[in-house]
């Protein structure tokens, strides 16, 4: 990604308010109550992991395997699966979870462990798409755009929002999108599904353990002179505005102007990874087999450093295990198991995770009943995700579903509830983040959702 994408990629969104300054969507804001969580690091793990074979242990599943049972109104009688791998205690909690989490289960006394999600649809677009932006049928800013809509960033020389490789399909842009939301607001996408390519192509010139990124600086131009360019742009457009005020694609290119230009002094530095120690480096296994979202950890961690406010991960294998369920877990689970055990012992020792709420979750969960010999579908009435950092208690489960782990039964958090929730970590209350447009207020709950105090530290 360069600095050409960088500056027009804002006008994807449709928004923003005339009489608003520029960049003020960059300027740290006051929070409606004091803060638990200043940044988040979202890890998506896109497909639908399946919550009864990594974090909702069900004794009576596992009891009945391989018994026909009618479950719901969709299962016609199908056989019952029990967990693919064995669940083991972990920490002084004692928390299950699966054998194949070895690494996030050393952290297992600072995860938040809610086992009692659902979602409206049971489909991989909408579903990610409402997880990421609380609607599945309409366009609405993002999480990530909403928290910086609300609390602005640490460091006006980075974007706000930070999204590493997200997946083109599911939704695509809509999830880090600012819909109409200042466009400030929007994601700044670095890779995408090329990513993979890059890097092997990276690897085979070079030893650097950064990440690519075409066209950061200008070959043509001093700063001096790009600065002497950016200020007749920006006068020109500023004219514009004055003459229609109403120009939110106008505003949006000056702001991404400004950004771009200000990041070439500060990327550079974020994104070289070999400013890290060689310890650091084998912590997270760089170099090793699952190299690309290893990176993507260690990066995260340094642009929340850097005041970033929310970066977002996408996983590097689907979960979508609808056949070959005991195989591919196994390979799902080793690709970010290492890498995201280690951001949390990073953060940690940094100081940083009191102060930063790391997600891990997908935008719904599998059925306790196989639909062939070994394999799951979708289930979006009752799944798991862990949060850690950032306010919420340790070493805890929250909510339940059946014994089975078909539907959410016991506090059942909806994903309105669940944004609720992580706003008000963020100090933000989210019946008061709201936006007029169209001639109404909009906020990223819809006319719903709960916070689930039970949780806060």
């Amino acid at each position: 990604m360069g600095l050409g994408w960088l500056a027009f990629s804002a006008l994807a969104a449709r928004s923003g308010r005339a009489n608003e300054s520029v960049s003020s969507g960059l300027v740290p804001k006051s929070t409606h109550f004091p803060a638990r969580a200043k940044h988040v690091i979202m890890l998506t793990m896109r497909g639908g992991p399946s919550h009864v074979d990594l974090l909702d242990y069900k004794p009576e599943l596992e009891k009945n395997s391989g018994k026909t049972a009618s479950v719901g109104r969709d299962s016609f009688g199908a056989k019952l699966l029990g967990p693919a791998h064995p669940f083991a205690r972990y920490g002084k909690s004692g928390l299950r979870l699966s054998s194949l989490l070895p690494h996030i289960g050393e952290h297992a006394d600072d995860l938040c462990v809610i086992n009692s999600m659902h979602t409206d649809v049971p489909n991989h677009s909408p579903a990610f798409v409402q997880m990421h932006t609380g609607s599945f049928q309409f366009v609405r800013p993002s999480m990530g755009a909403w928290s910086v809509y609300g609390l602005g960033s640490e460091n006006e020389n980075l974007p706000g929002f930070v999204t590493l490789n997200p997946p083109a399909g599911d939704g695509g842009a809509r999830n880090y999108g600012s819909a109409f939301l200042p466009s400030i607001c929007q994601g700044t996408r670095l890779g995408g599904s090329q990513l993979p390519a890059l890097y092997a192509a990276l690897l085979k010139q070079q030893e650097a353990p950064g990440p690519p990124m075409k066209n950061i600086a200008n070959a043509h131009l001093s700063a001096a002179e790009q600065r002497r360019q950016l200020d007749l742009i920006r006068g020109l457009n500023q004219a514009r505005l004055r003459r229609d005020p109403h120009q939110p694609e106008v505003e949006g290119m000056i702001e991404s102007f400004e950004l771009a230009f200000r990041m070439q002094s500060e990327v550079p530095g974020v994104l070289d990874l070999g400013t890290e120690s060689p310890e650091t480096l084998a912590l997270y296994g760089i170099g090793g087999g699952n190299d690309i979202f290893a990176r993507q950890c260690l990066l995260s961690r340094r642009l929340v450093e850097e005041g970033v406010r929310f970066v977002e991960i996408a996983s590097p294998e689907g979960w979508d295990h609808h056949a070959l369920l005991t195989a591919n877990l196994k390979k799902s689970c080793e690709s970010v198991d290492r890498a995201v055990g280690a951001l949390l012992a990073d953060l940690k020792r940094r100081g940083l995770l009191k102060d930063t709420l790391v997600i891990w979750g997908g935008e719904f969960g599998r059925t306790p009943y196989a639909p062939g010999i070994d394999g799951r579908d979708h289930n979006h009435k009752g799944f798991s995700l862990w949060m850690a950092g950032g306010g919420v208690k340790g070493g805890i489960n929250y909510g339940a579903t059946d014994e089975i782990g078909y539907e959410a039964m016991e506090n059942p958090m909806h994903i309105h509830d669940w944004h609720a929730t992580v706003m008000h970590l963020l100090g933000l209350d989210h019946k008061r983040l709201t936006y007029q447009y169209g001639g109404r207020n909009f906020r990223l709950t819809e006319t719903s959702g709960e916070v689930a105090t039970a949780i806060l530290a």
